[in-house]
């Protein structure tokens, strides 16, 4: 099938990649020239395992192209993907600004019928927005359809979960266009939930919300079990145990980030609202993780007495393991929490720290996470990738000024680091 995506970011570029994989014909198209002259030279803009081999594959092979000139995608394409951004504005509303502007040029560049797929995540009736758009840039002889097809792709596992998908929503007013996306998706053999649009929408915005209700639930128990000195890993791994609930997303800890739940969240809030529903549990959740970062720099002042003048090692930039996207990361929070309380910060990331450096160039910068703990009065945990699980903790302890570890990911084992002469705090634990 011929197929363009427009937007070359997460989800665009893993969503191309993927179809390209599987045999499909596949225009990438965005409106930043240096991303496509990268993308056309194998070079994704971003960190994703796997990606790069994937992406060098289908350009070797002559399954995927790349252009800057969306009509010129759309006129060669079937089925055109809607794969763009959308922050949110500063009233917490959704900013449909690029999902607008794609429509303008899917509308330029129709010549015969196209079926028309938002991915984005976008709120409900922002399908029938697409359609009215391109209804009014369009040749009046127009021929299209409107569907939501909304991703669930975590950074970090982006292409595992675009080809082992745990359900691949379908949202159409037509089920004569949904048999063309089953056709689609039918290599992949996942379950398939065939809706209406606005249904599509919603269950997107549902599923994000539930998620970060659940991660501020768990933050909010583990604040509970500090005070009557109950241990929340093992509260979790006792909630988890039941079906009902499950293990996922009861991790306690800083908080979530990313470019997902913070902003799906806040927008769910603001469609409420809009349609005058009070969504207090929603808003509630949005409130605890907000407070997580300066909960935790409080208990760090608690103990070290003051952070004026103190060297903080981070550990962690991104806002999640294998991925290199700070967007509402914790850990640049946390940093600049830190650098406000006048303490010198040095920091070690796998892969976000060029990123990091053109948003906090005042830090310092370490080659390893040994590096960054030396000489430093205590070690902060913001990220949990899997190098730091395995890290020489008697190495470390050797290298610091004051043995001294701050776990906003409950990476280390409390005993364990404790025998070996450092003084300990994580999330919720004695």
């Amino acid at each position: 099938m011929n197929i363009s995506v427009i937007g070359m970011g997460y989800v665009g570029l893993a969503t191309a990649a993927v179809f390209a994989d599987l045999g499909n014909d596949v225009i990438g198209a965005d409106v930043d020239a240096a991303k496509i002259a990268a993308l056309r030279a194998g070079e994704p803009p971003i960190f994703e395992p796997g990606l790069k081999e994937m992406l060098r594959r289908n350009l070797d092979e002559g399954r995927i192209s790349f252009t800057t000139d969306t009509a010129e995608a759309v006129r060669a394409s079937e089925v055109v993907f809607i794969a763009v951004g959308t922050p949110a504005n500063t009233d917490g509303d959704t900013d449909l600004s690029q999902v607008e502007a794609a429509a303008r040029n899917i509308a330029r560049g129709l010549t015969d019928y196209k079926i028309v797929v938002n991915k984005s995540t976008v709120p409900v009736g922002t399908g029938d927005l697409v359609a009215r758009m391109i209804r009014d840039h369009a040749p009046p002889d127009a021929r299209f359809d409107v569907c939501a097809n909304p991703e669930f792709l975590r950074e970090g596992s982006a292409l595992e979960d675009t080809l082992a998908p745990d359900r691949i929503v379908i949202g159409v007013s037509d089920h004569q266009v949904a048999e063309r996306l089953l056709e689609l998706y039918r290599p992949l053999d996942r379950p398939i939930i065939v809706t209406d649009v606005a249904t599509a929408e919603m269950i997107k915005y549902a599923s994000n919300a539930f998620l970060a209700t659940k991660i501020s639930f768990i933050n909010a128990i583990a604040d509970i079990c500090e005070r009557v000195g109950a241990d929340v890993t093992t509260v979790a791994h006792g909630m988890g145990a039941d079906r009902r609930i499950g293990h996922d997303f009861l991790q306690p800890g800083l908080g979530y980030g990313g470019s997902c739940f913070p902003k799906d969240v806040q927008s769910l809030i603001a469609t409420a609202a809009a349609h005058g529903c009070d969504f207090a549990l929603l808003r509630a959740a949005q409130e605890i993780n907000d407070s997580r970062v300066g909960r935790f720099i409080e208990r760090m002042t608690e103990v070290m007495g003051t952070l004026d003048g103190k060297t903080i090692g981070v550990l962690g930039l991104s806002f999640k393991p294998n991925t290199d996207d700070l967007r509402e990361a914790k850990a640049v929070e946390l940093i600049r929490a830190l650098l406000g309380r006048k303490a010198a910060v040095r920091a070690y990331d796998p892969v976000a720290m060029e990123k990091c450096a053109a948003l906090l160039p005042q830090v310092d910068y370490a080659h390893s996470a040994y590096e960054a703990a030396r000489g430093c009065d205590a070690l902060v945990i913001a990220t949990e990738w899997n190098e730091f699980k395995l890290l020489n903790l008697a190495r470390l302890k050797q290298l610091m000024a004051e043995p001294v570890i701050f776990d906003g990911r409950n990476t280390f084992a409390p005993e364990k680091v404790r025998a070996l002469g450092f003084r300990y705090y994580g999330v919720g634990r004695r």
